[in-house]
């Protein structure tokens, strides 16, 4: 798989997916001065260039590895330090505005973006310059701790999980919230000696598993309220599923996460691939088998699958079939380094526009699932 197109693209969408132009700024600025209406801005990590970023660092990982492993054979990969440099210059770049905007964190999906700091800090610890693209660890590290420091005072329900959107006074616990804050969480606190933090991200899981699940399935709910016990949305939503396991992974890179949620993952797993399509696509709706299929929800569970196998967690040639069957599906919906076949972004519980199209939630996964040089005979990206 040629993946320097879809490359070329998550750095471009990476600065340019969110941003409002002059005349939605103004129009934005009218709602609030003189209608009082409260309008949502811009933010400049929101969780769909979140996922670009993580995509693009797990592309410059399998860089790095394959460049290491045909140098030890005087083979060389060529365009090697051309993609690295348009990696990082990106990403650099992407948190550099943020950075010059002072760091401003609107909602949990945020967290996201972190992930990505985090592998950059690591990155900049171990270079000579302790810096990354001109970025210093000194900097990336006072972005990290205000994430930290954001989610430790986050407004919970009662039993300690997060709620989605407290600023509009709901009470509810979205799933979504799993995957975009949980990895963060945990890593956080794995890399600077947090356990508090570890903990906080564990809470969140164990807590959707108790509430937020169909028992007769084993798929999630959209989201519950712990206060009257009530669950929202479908069951089986395919990008729920995608951030349930998400976030279960983000946990497990240690053997403190592997040991509370092995068996729990490897039962979601299960369960979501029972309803994996014969084209290897999970559907929308997973169980809507005859219905449209959606890449993210692929890309997703993909991503998962992968993590799983990694992490020891999956094993046996199930797993590795339903993965290599999900990556060709998503293969077969690229062009012009976009990844389409995608359902569009989700309004809250119930409310899943049923339009298809090309969206950073298909191709930053994606990126994670693709692999380089994974043809016969084929060197270099």
């Amino acid at each position: 798989m040629n993946k320097i197109p879809l490359i070329e693209n998550a750095c471009k969408e990476l600065m340019e997916y969110g941003v409002q132009s002059r005349q939605e700024k103004c129009k934005d600025l009218v709602r609030r001065l003189l209608l009082h209406r409260r309008t949502q801005g811009e933010d400049p990590i929101f969780w769909p260039t979140g996922l670009l970023a993580s995509g693009l660092w797990a592309c410059r990982e399998e860089v790095l590895q394959l460049a290491a492993a045909e140098r030890k054979e005087a083979a060389g990969v060529p365009h090697t330090e051309q993609v690295i440099e348009m990696i990082e210059g990106a990403l650099a770049a992407y948190y550099r505005r943020w950075l010059k905007k002072g760091m401003p964190i609107i909602y949990l999906d945020d967290l996201l973006a972190g992930e990505t700091l985090l592998d950059m800090y690591g990155a900049a610890q171990q270079a000579d310059a302790h810096e990354i693209s001109g970025l210093s660890a000194g900097q990336i590290k006072e972005a990290l701790d205000k994430m930290a420091s954001y989610a430790a005072d986050h407004p919970t329900d009662a039993a300690g999980s997060f709620l989605y959107r407290p600023e509009g006074k709901e009470s509810t616990v979205f799933v979504d919230g799993i995957g975009l804050a949980c990895p963060f969480l945990y890593r956080y606190g794995e890399m600077f000696g947090g356990q508090e933090y570890k903990e906080l991200a564990l809470r969140q899981i164990v807590n959707f598993l108790s509430y937020g699940m169909d028992g007769a399935t084993g798929l999630s709910y959209h989201g519950y309220d712990a206060a009257d016990g009530c669950k929202y949305g479908i069951i089986g939503w395919g990008r729920a599923v995608g951030w349930l396991l998400r976030g279960m992974a983000g946990c497990m890179i240690s053997d403190y996460g592997r040991e509370r949620l092995n068996v729990p993952f490897a039962a979601l797993v299960d369960a979501a691939l029972a309803w994996q399509r014969q084209d290897g696509f999970f559907s929308w709706q997973l169980e809507a088998v005859e219905g449209p299929a959606d890449t993210s929800a692929t890309g997703m569970i993909c991503v998962g699958l992968k993590q799983g196998i990694a992490a020891g967690v999956l094993a046996g040639e199930k797993y590795e079939n339903a993965l290599t069957a999900g990556s060709h599906a998503l293969e077969r919906s690229v062009r012009d380094g976009r990844v389409y076949r995608c359902s569009g972004e989700c309004e809250g519980f119930s409310r899943y526009p049923q339009c298809y199209g090309a969206y950073p939630w298909s191709l930053g996964p994606a990126l994670e699932v693709f692999r380089l040089g994974a043809d016969k005979g084929h060197t270099g990206i």
